[in-house]
């Protein structure tokens, strides 16, 4: 396993040392990762959005304005892959009305600290969710992922998580994040990663690991905006 993501990583440093028209070429390729994977349909509202992002021009300002309106967008396609179940309501003209609602037991778990841009937005959709945290550093001796603090709802396992991560280039921290929700009784099949960028070699990764996890983001990439936490947070 240490040898595939080390050829995983090797493969997003060549990309990045890409010319434009390489990575043009490379961005046209159709990657097929399996159901599991869904990408935002594209359209020229999110390309521009996505295009800002990825402007190193843009002031902080309207990169965090833009970069709120593209998480929206995929919180919204998020609770999209959530179950629901049929109801019925009675309308104030006193008709009945055949529905939908969630089915009880969301959260969200935000990984800290880029993941926590995504919060609001979570919770502009579902005004009482509860959202927990992972913090997840490298070590400074052998550079490998590791989970520092976690704090989830007690009845976890009892629920559909959304996991908040808006740039994936690797997918080592999201790798140990899901390690963390499945040791607290987690089930693979309930989490979705909520993303807004990833690699391909991240992607990859993630799926080899966890065949059964769902990942919804805005685009696949071999160049993901690895400033995008500090730009968001103005730390930049």
């Amino acid at each position: 396993m240490l040898s595939y993501c080390k050829r995983l990583v090797s493969e997003v440093i060549r990309v990045s040392n890409m010319g434009s028209a390489d990575l043009e070429l490379l961005d046209c390729e159709l990657y097929n990762f399996g159901k599991n994977l869904k990408v935002l349909p594209t359209n020229d509202q999110i390309k521009e959005l996505q295009t800002i992002l990825r402007d190193r021009n843009t002031t902080r300002s309207d990169f965090k304005f833009y970069a709120d309106r593209l998480i929206r967008l995929v919180i919204e396609e998020s609770l999209n892959q959530l179950p629901f179940t049929d109801c019925k309501v009675i309308t104030p003209t006193g008709g009945s009305y055949n529905g939908l609602k969630y089915r009880s037991g969301n959260c969200g778990v935000s990984i800290v600290r880029s993941g926590e841009a995504m919060e609001q937005g979570l919770r502009d959709c579902c005004r009482s969710i509860r959202i927990g945290k992972i913090l997840v550093e490298s070590d400074l001796d052998t550079h490998e992922a590791r989970v520092v603090y976690a704090r989830f709802p007690e009845d976890i396992a009892r629920r559909q998580v959304l996991l908040m991560y808006p740039i994936m280039s690797t997918g080592n921290t999201v790798i140990q994040s899901v390690k963390v929700l499945k040791e607290h009784g987690v089930k693979e099949e309930c989490i979705i990663l909520s993303n807004l960028f990833c690699t391909p070699a991240a992607v990859q990764i993630v799926i080899k690991s966890f065949p059964k996890l769902k990942i919804l983001t805005s685009e696949v990439h071999p160049v993901a905006p690895n400033h995008f936490g500090q730009k968001y947070f103005g730390t930049d």
